[in-house]
C-alpha cells in the first residue's frame, strides 16, 4: 500500500499544473473514490487542516494524509511523493530554461495552460461546496468571503476567528437550550 500511495501522490505532483488548488480534485478521486481510502467528510477535514497549517498545501494534505493511512512511514511517503516530481522538474528547468524562455512556442504553453489551471480550482471549489452542504440558504457565507478577502482586501485570519468565535457561540447557546430542556 505505500509504494500505491507514492505512486500516486508522485503522478498527482507530477502531472498538476497550476499548483495546490488544482491537485484538490486528483487528490480527492485518487484517494475518495478510487482508492476508497478516505470519505468525502475525511476529505474535506484533511483539507480543512491542510489549509490551516503554514506551508504549502500540497505538502500539507500530503503529510496529513499519509499520517492518517499510515503513521509515520505513510507520512514521508505521501510527501516523498508529493515534492519529488516538481524537485526534478525544477532541476531541469533549470538546466534548459534560459535556452527556451523566450521562444514563442514557450510563451504559448503557458498562456495556454491558464485557462486549464482555472478550471482545475472552480471544479473541486463546486464539488467541495456540494459536499459541505452549500446550498440556497448558506451560499451567501462563500460568497460574502470571497468579496471580503478577493475585492477588499480583509485579511482571511479575521473572517477565520469570527467564524471560530461564532462557532463557539452558537456552541455554548446550544448547549445552554438543551440544558434548559432538560430541567
Amino acid at each position: 500500500m505505500l509504494l500505491r500511495m507514492f505512486l500516486i501522490f508522485f503522478k498527482i505532483g507530477a502531472f498538476t499544473i497550476g499548483g495546490a488548488y488544482a491537485m484538490i480534485p486528483l487528490i480527492r478521486r485518487d484517494l475518495v473514490q478510487k482508492q476508497k481510502w478516505l470519505s468525502d467528510d475525511d476529505f474535506l477535514d484533511a483539507l480543512a487542516a491542510a489549509q490551516s497549517a503554514p506551508g504549502p498545501i500540497a505538502a500539507n494534505i500530503s503529510v496529513y494524509l499519509g499520517y492518517r493511512l499510515h503513521r509515520l512511514s505513510g507520512m514521508l511517503i505521501a510527501l516523498l511523493g508529493t515534492i519529488l516530481p516538481s524537485f526534478l522538474v525544477m532541476l531541469v528547468i533549470a538546466a534548459f530554461f534560459g535556452k527556451v524562455e523566450n521562444l514563442d512556442f514557450t510563451r504559448r504553453i503557458f498562456h495556454g495552460l491558464k485557462p486549464a489551471v482555472v478550471a482545475l480550482i472552480i471544479v473541486p471549489m463546486v464539488q467541495m461546496s456540494k459536499a459541505a452542504g452549500v446550498n440556497l440558504y448558506t451560499i451567501w457565507i462563500p460568497l460574502l468571503t470571497a468579496v471580503l478577502v478577493g475585492f477588499l482586501g480583509l485579511s482571511p485570519v479575521y473572517l477565520i476567528l469570527a467564524m471560530i468565535a461564532y462557532a463557539v457561540i452558537k456552541s455554548l447557546k446550544s448547549e445552554r437550550a438543551i440544558r434548559r430542556a432538560e430541567k
